[in-house]
């Protein structure tokens, strides 16, 4: 199955980019007649026959559209700390997109080791895990941000901070949200959120969790925090 990544698809005619267009013939040799395969990152699938080959402009007749194509039934939101290398990053994007996720924004704390976010990067990162994992919905990546100016934004769901800070108490997951919600997690550090930041989301309303007695690196604490909220919404 071919799969391209189509934001912009018009219908019932459409000419990929020259990229795509070239990746669509000069790599994986594709003739006149042949059915491919477009998303458009809001919910669209679409069924498509190419209709000239030209490897600058392949023009496409959209001959099948599937929108809502696999919607999930809940919204999942990770703010995240930038891991100090940026590789582990980009696996927890990869992952987290095969998984299922909404949002992804970069979280600047007073402990990160990493301060500047390459936003453009990280969306191509996921975007290619978008059509290796055959979704239609393309998560958001945002700016990063400081960690006080995050909790000023307004958010309506669950609001959840794991941290790993011995003082308080701090539930699982399951115990605290129920499925078809919208969560929103956020994940620290490598060296944890400060006392001080966590005592700022409680104040703000937001609710300690745990991730298990095992101390687990950031972005392995988010594709766990990821996995636990899509097998409640199972």
């Amino acid at each position: 199955m071919h799969i391209f990544y189509t934001p912009d698809i018009t219908q019932p005619v459409y000419a990929l980019n020259e990229e795509e267009s070239k990746h669509c013939i000069k790599v994986l040799r594709l003739p006149i007649g042949a059915l491919i395969y477009l998303v458009d990152g809001k919910g669209g699938f679409y069924t498509a026959e190419i209709i000239s080959d030209n490897p600058k402009k392949v023009q496409l007749n959209i001959v099948k559209a599937e929108l809502g194509y696999g919607k999930q039934n809940h919204y999942l939101h990770i703010a995240i700390a930038p891991t100090k290398n940026n590789d582990r990053l980009e696996w927890f994007l990869e992952k987290a997109t095969e998984l299922g996720i909404d949002e992804i924004t970069p979280l600047i704390c007073d402990r990160s080791e990493r301060r500047v976010v390459k936003t453009d990067r990280l969306s191509k990162v996921i975007t290619s895990a978008v059509k290796q994992s055959i979704k239609a919905y393309h998560p958001v990546i945002n700016e990063a941000i400081h960690y006080n100016d995050f909790l000023k934004l307004p958010f309506e769901g669950d609001q959840l901070i794991a941290h790993c800070i011995n003082t308080g108490e701090k539930e699982f997951i399951a115990n605290l949200v129920k499925p078809h919600q919208k969560y929103l997690i956020l994940i620290g550090p490598e060296g944890d959120f400060t006392p001080d930041e966590v005592n700022l989301a409680l104040n703000k309303g937001y609710k300690a969790i745990t991730l298990g007695d095992n101390r687990l690196r950031t972005e392995t604490a988010a594709l766990s925090a990821c996995f636990e909220v899509n097998y409640i919404n199972r």
